[in-house]
């Protein structure tokens, strides 16, 4: 039987471990690449003269979004009320909900609203707009809100050449109880099409929207864009906005790699995972991480399959049941001494926020030992 764990969660017991005596698989987080991806980031929005509203998805833990504000706790956009209830109840503020509002979200908006100092709202309807104007906030406060705007990515938001834009923002500004707080993109398209397009188009067409804003009499304070590819390569007419609100940065992956974000040498997350059989007639081996400890995403965009063995280009991930994953040579025959059973690899995701989702705590690691774990907040 497993003996109860008295203190903490499951997972504090291995501060203090090298990481061969984690059990595997396990989601390994490498400390001074994860500050010094927090540290560039930070950098270049002061070097540009933005803010930066840390979007915190792709982790979803205390302290990476600590590492992200550069320990303000202050400025961090979330992709779910939990994530933005764990901020608040552990001394963030100015968060942002980022998720286009529906009428359901309303009680704990208005909770949220309620107890930190500064919490908005992200509308591209009608019905959002008409949510808030008839629900009072809290005592003292307005509704905060920004206009999501679709400058390309074809996901939320009004369309940036719709006169909607400037619509939904005069009919925020003058409802009473809200404040118009400006305009927000993801450049989500930046993984689709060339970064450089889909960053200088977002820009372009955001200030265009503000400046319709603008001349429908309403102030536009903040224009944002965000996407860790358009991010990790900026420019210099990103001085022209206020804000930006990348998030896989923290992390990185494969993906963000081939799009020319960043280096493997970058990518301060892995799987690792052990060798559990060999199988020479099929010139294949086993090892014990399966679709439930690395996402699916990536194959048919990779060679090795669906993720990269760091140190290991010969290897691929060739098919995945829950729990087992197939691993054969790119070229040649396994060398099964190489690899004996039991001895340890790490897998590079293609996709960090979608991996990391898939584990309740993360091993963060500093010259091979763990020296913490980072508990993540599950569900919406």
């Amino acid at each position: 039987m497993a003996e109860a764990v008295k203190e903490g969660f499951p997972g504090t017991n291995d501060i203090g471990k090298s990481v061969d005596e984690l059990t595997t698989p396990a989601f390994v987080v490498d400390l001074p690449k994860v500050e010094k991806n927090c540290a560039t980031m930070l950098e270049t929005c002061k070097k540009f003269g933005v803010q930066l509203r840390a979007q915190t998805k792709t982790h979803k833990t205390i302290e990476g979004s600590i590492l992200q504000t550069g320990g303000t706790r202050r400025s961090i956009v979330t992709s779910t009320l939990d994530e933005a209830e764990l901020f608040a109840k552990n001394h963030f503020d100015d968060i942002l909900y980022g998720f286009p509002l529906i009428p359901h979200h309303l009680p704990r908006v208005f909770q949220l609203t309620k107890t930190l100092e500064t919490f908005h709202v992200m509308v591209d309807s009608d019905v959002a707009v008409d949510t808030l104007s008839a629900n009072s906030p809290p005592e003292g406060k307005k509704w905060s809100v920004f206009l999501k705007i679709d400058c390309g990515n074809k996901r939320a938001g009004v369309w940036w050449e719709n006169k909607d834009a400037e619509r939904l923002a005069v009919r925020i500004h003058g409802t009473p109880n809200t404040i118009f707080k400006g305009i927000y993109a993801h450049c989500g398209n930046s993984y689709s099409e060339p970064v450089t397009n889909a960053r200088n188009n977002s820009i372009d067409r955001m200030l265009a929207v503000s400046e319709r804003i603008v001349s429908s009499g309403v102030p536009c304070p903040t224009v944002g864009i965000g996407s860790t590819p358009s991010c990790r390569q900026p420019c210099p007419e990103m001085e022209k906005l206020t804000e930006l609100h990348p998030g896989n940065y923290v992390f990185l992956d494969v993906q963000q790699s081939t799009l020319g974000s960043c280096t493997y040498d970058d990518i301060a997350c892995s799987v690792a995972t052990r060798v559990i059989g060999h199988y020479p007639h099929r010139n294949q081996m086993l090892i014990d991480c399966g679709f439930l400890g690395l996402s699916k995403q990536g194959w048919g965009c990779m060679r090795t399959g669906y993720g990269v063995f760091r140190g290991h280009p010969n290897l691929k991930l060739c098919a995945m049941t829950q729990e087992i994953g197939f691993v054969e040579p790119l070229e040649g025959s396994l060398d099964f001494a190489q690899f004996p059973i039991n001895s340890l690899l790490h897998i590079l995701p293609w996709h960090s926020c979608a991996t990391a989702a898939m584990y309740p705590y993360y091993h963060v690691v500093n010259q091979g030992k763990v020296t913490a774990t980072w508990k993540t907040t599950r569900g919406w």
